[in-house]
């Protein structure tokens, strides 16, 4: 049975006599009572203080350097006494070899190799982290080393004991020799449980290594499949047939106001000087003709664009597609048009020009 639980059996021992209402039981649970109390006073007068390792956790109780001002400070600690001091100190300190902890009331005789950084805030709870490690590695015993899970509970129960003493510093010289002798009478057992456990962590890690391996597979095959099924749904659409060929979009042209409309000749060339004896007569009779800078090139122009403007229009087609019957295919119009250019006189259009 735990310390812990001895307290709240006995308790529980007190509240019973009493309410049997016996003179001789009531003698009993008052002498019971006064064992109790004498008991906890006695573990009260050997735990040590609640606030013995309760120091600033901003100032080195050494230096007394703040970490106000030094934002930078680190903080160790030695798992001889857990005092902590900053590394500037400890360097200081401790460089040379072996030396007494600085911290007032405190004779361990610290060394440079064992400070470390401390994990947890409280340093009671990283005095107590290290005191169940250090017990653990010696009691190590497995549950199916034991005959029956009462015999395996005893067992824990004898542990949490010895660690419960050790955190609380109560018979702890009795506490390490436990621990000590146990240690030295079963040392295969604990090497053969050590290696046990550090097999199970590595099998641990490898099954964990396999699965996140697995994971990553199965996470690139399910990529793959996505393209592929994205790659079958672009050649699908490929393979539809009666869908034009989409081509690329043809740059964007400049603005034209005038919707390709230009003044630029499409028949005529025209010359500086043409020879004709009456517009040179007429140049030289009427000096009138050429005044106020008028040149002959306009006339030359405007008679041109008079003979040409109606090259391309063909008079009789036009009547000829606009006849057509109500009903009349295409080809029918088209043929109609043919028709009338051959009543006109069959071949092509001559255009004599009088220049």
């Amino acid at each position: 049975m735990s310390r812990a639980a001895r307290r709240e059996s006995g308790a529980t021992a007190v509240k019973g006599p009493v309410e049997d209402g016996g003179e001789l039981q009531l003698l009993q649970a008052h002498l019971s009572s006064l064992r109790l109390q004498e008991a906890l006073s006695v573990d009260d007068e050997e735990a040590p203080p609640a606030n013995q390792f309760v120091d600033d956790i901003d100032i080195c109780p050494v230096c007394k350097s703040s970490r106000y001002l030094n934002p930078n400070m680190r903080f160790l600690i030695n798992p001889e006494c857990y005092h902590q001091m900053c590394e500037s100190c400890v360097d200081r300190i401790y460089s040379h070899g072996p030396a007494p902890c600085r911290v007032a009331g405190c004779s361990k005789t610290l060394r440079k190799n064992r400070f470390r950084k401390k994990t947890f805030e409280d340093v009671e709870i990283e005095r107590e982290v290290d005191i169940r490690r250090r017990v653990a590695a010696v009691f190590n015993r497995r549950e199916d080393e034991f005959e029956s899970v009462q015999d395996y509970n005893n067992y824990l129960n004898d542990v949490e004991d010895v660690t419960y003493d050790l955190i609380h510093r109560i018979n702890v010289e009795a506490a390490e020799a436990k621990l000590r002798q146990y240690a030295e009478s079963n040392a295969g057992s604990i090497k053969e449980n050590a290696s046990l456990a550090e097999e199970e962590a590595s099998a641990w890690e490898a099954a964990q290594a396999e699965e996140k391996e697995q994971t990553r597979l199965r996470r690139e095959a399910a990529v793959r499949e996505d393209e592929a099924l994205a790659r079958e749904r672009l050649e699908g659409r490929r393979d539809i047939k009666g869908l034009k060929k989409r081509l690329p979009k043809e740059p964007e042209k400049p603005f034209d106001p005038f919707d390709g409309d230009t003044d630029a000749r499409q028949f005529t060339v025209l010359k500086d000087r043409y020879d004709w004896d009456y517009l040179e007569n007429f140049a030289k009779a009427v000096p009138a003709a050429v005044a106020g800078g008028y040149d002959f090139r306009e006339y030359y122009s405007r008679a041109l664009c008079d003979a040409f403007a109606g090259f391309t229009v063909f008079v009789q087609d036009e009547l000829a597609a606009t006849e057509a019957p109500e009903g009349a295919t295409q080809g029918a119009a088209a043929a109609a048009v043919a028709g009338a250019g051959a009543g006109a006189g069959g071949g092509d259009v001559n255009m004599d020009d009088v220049f």
